[in-house]
């Protein structure tokens, strides 16, 4: 008797316990939430990283700076990233600025960035972003500045066929007449 009255009593306290911790998860979660709904913290994401962190810190101490991106639909929206940043740091930044966006907007949705980088590139004070590990000072690039998508356009000696295409273009001029 005296282990089912102790098994009983168990049971019980970890209900306790378990509502406890329910209780004080919802307080957390309430805090939280209201804590990125104030205005002041606006700009941290709803599900921030330690790097978001970081750079938003950095910002605040004046290593870091915020950039403001147009898109081709007139429509813009911020980035914020380190001084030290280069093309590549900041087309990251981009990438998962905008999926959070979509993620919050319309849910699963996915974007082909390989897509998009190939038909798009960055410019700003009409210079294309295409250097990858060149940093964004290089190009004049500070605090509060605005870069803008544009349609990309290889150059046509940088075009080039797939090994599958010339070999069909091809076929046909190889032939003895």
């Amino acid at each position: 008797m005296m282990e089912f009255g102790t098994e009983r009593e168990d049971k019980v306290g970890d209900y306790e316990y378990n509502r406890e911790l329910n209780v004080k998860k919802a307080r957390l979660n309430s805090t939280l939430d209201a804590l990125l709904h104030d205005p002041i913290l606006a700009d941290v994401p709803n599900k921030p990283t330690l790097s978001d962190v970081d750079t938003l810190i950095s910002l605040e101490l004046g290593s870091a700076m915020r950039l403001s991106v147009l898109k081709l639909d007139g429509s813009s929206f911020d980035v914020a990233m380190m001084n030290s940043a280069t093309v590549k740091d900041l087309k990251l930044a981009i990438k998962k600025k905008v999926n959070d966006m979509e993620q919050s907007k319309m849910g699963h949705r996915h974007i082909s960035w390989k897509h998009v980088w190939a038909n798009f590139c960055l410019s700003y004070n009409k210079e294309k972003l295409l250097d990858d590990n060149s940093m964004l000072q290089v190009f004049g690039i500070r605090n509060n500045s605005q870069v803008h998508f544009i349609p990309y356009v290889m150059a046509k000696g940088s075009q080039r066929h797939s090994k599958g295409r010339k070999h069909r273009f091809f076929h046909g001029l190889n032939k003895k007449a």
